[in-house]
Order: structure tokens, then C-alpha cells, then sequence
């Protein structure tokens, strides 16, 4: 029986390890951190999935147990260490640098000015998550959901304006 419980935990996790990626890549810089961070959201995914029951999709599950370790990693290391950004991060592309990439780059220094909960709900959304989704995923209301990305929209826009 345990042999068909990890067996369906590696194919889940195999369908959706891009899930961590990303959340990894959200919060954390330092590639060190990043693999870290890999680490210990398999481990909190594999202690917890005996109890997925199934109620909500496998992702939506992975999603929340993966934001809710990043964030607590994010507080450990907050108060262990003064937070320091990479030379890599805080580099301003150069010409030869594609629109694309500039827009990545803007992207992602506006989202490092949100909090944390506030970057997990705009990663939800651009990953086309319903509001009942990124509502059960962060334990925040759906009206609540939708109140918040209007305003991190116009803190976004505000960030932008002052930034250019």
C-alpha cells in the first residue's frame, strides 16, 4: 500500500514541480536558498499528503502547501539575516537586452515591493487560478481576493509611475 501512495506522490509531484519553481523563484534570490527551499517544500508536500483527500485539485493543494513554506522560510530568514538582494537582481538591463526580458525584469522589481501575501496572490493569478481557487489556496475570502488585486494593481501602477 505505501508503494501506491509514494508512487501517486511522484507522478503528482513530477506533473506539478513547476508549481515550486515558481513560488521558490518569487521569494528568494539566491539560488542556495532556492534549492533549499525545493528541499523543504517536498518534504512539507510528503508529510502532508496522506491527508490530501482529494477535495481540490492536487495543484491548488500543492500551491498552498508551497506558499505557506516559502512564506514561513521568508520569516526564519528575515529574522536570522538582514535581508540582502544580489548584484545579479538589482542589475539594470542593457541595450542588447530583449523588450521581453525588460519587462520580466520591471516585473519582478515591482513584485519585490509587495508584501508576501500580496505576491502570492498576484503569482495565483497570472497563473489563471480562479478566485475561489487563489481563495482557498491563501485562506482569504473571494471578495477579499478581489479587493486586494485591485488595490496591489494600483500600488503596481503607483510603483511604476514613480520608478520611470
Amino acid at each position: 500500500m505505501e508503494d501506491k501512495l509514494e508512487d501517486a506522490f511522484i507522478r503528482q509531484i513530477n506533473q506539478n514541480i513547476g508549481i515550486a519553481h515558481k513560488v521558490c523563484n518569487l521569494y528568494f534570490n539566491d539560488s542556495q536558498d532556492r534549492e533549499d527551499l525545493i528541499q523543504e517544500m517536498l518534504y512539507q508536500l510528503w508529510r502532508g499528503y496522506p491527508g490530501f483527500q482529494g477535495n481540490a485539485k492536487f495543484s491548488t493543494w500543492m500551491y498552498k502547501v508551497c506558499l505557506n513554506t516559502a512564506l514561513t522560510n521568508l520569516r526564519r530568514s528575515k529574522r536570522t539575516k538582514s535581508e540582502s538582494i544580489s548584484d545579479a537582481h538589482n542589475q539594470i538591463p542593457d541595450e542588447s537586452t530583449g523588450e521581453q526580458e525588460r519587462d520580466i525584469s520591471m516585473l519582478h522589481k515591482l513584485l519585490d515591493k509587495l508584501s508576501p501575501l500580496n505576491k502570492s496572490i498576484v503569482l495565483l493569478y497570472l497563473e489563471d487560478l480562479q478566485y475561489d481557487e487563489i481563495s482557498g489556496i491563501t485562506g482569504l475570502s473571494r471578495a477579499n481576493i478581489s479587493v486586494r488585486l485591485v488595490r496591489i494593481k494600483n500600488e503596481l501602477r503607483k510603483f511604476k509611475q514613480h520608478n520611470l
